[in-house]
């Protein structure tokens, strides 16, 4: 007599089938979900970069190689004075400066100055003459590249 082990044997000769376990993950609802994920990081990504938006003039000049994240200085065409991505206050300015050259290592960093060129000449003055009072001697005008005109 021969019986199935997987079967059970119930009476009346009948024979019901059991259902196995499914031991096996199905991934493809998962798989979509970080496809999708992908997606939005994709597309969201470069609208993630933050700055102040200033419209920098134009020159010949070549661009500085720079192993780290520079000290950059904002003044956009309203006067408004920014350290990095911060509003900061013009007499604030030499405080907080000093602050960070001393995490960094002393006044010798390069600071980038980028202006509007819709913004007041005086504004920017002041903030490279506070630079220069602050002990900082390396100061960048930040511009950008100028391929449409010859200088004469």
């Amino acid at each position: 007599m021969a019986a199935n082990a997987g079967t059970p044997m119930s009476g009346g000769g009948r024979r019901r089938a059991r259902q196995r376990v499914m031991s096996e993950i199905n991934v493809t609802p998962m798989v979509d979900v970080m496809l999708v994920l992908l997606i939005i990081f994709m597309v969201s990504a470069p609208l993630l970069t933050v700055g102040v938006p200033i419209d920098l003039p134009q020159s010949q000049a070549k661009s500085i190689d720079q192993d780290k994240e520079p000290l950059t200085l904002s003044v956009n065409d309203k006067g408004k004075v920014f350290l990095q991505n911060d509003e900061i206050g013009v007499e604030d300015l030499v405080v907080k400066l000093k602050a960070i050259a001393e995490t960094r290592g002393g006044n010798d960093a390069r600071i980038f100055v980028r202006g509007d060129k819709n913004v007041n000449y005086g504004a920017v003055m002041a903030v490279m003459g506070r630079l220069s009072g602050a002990g900082f001697s390396k100061v960048a005008l930040v511009t950008e590249y100028d391929t449409g005109t010859k200088a004469r």
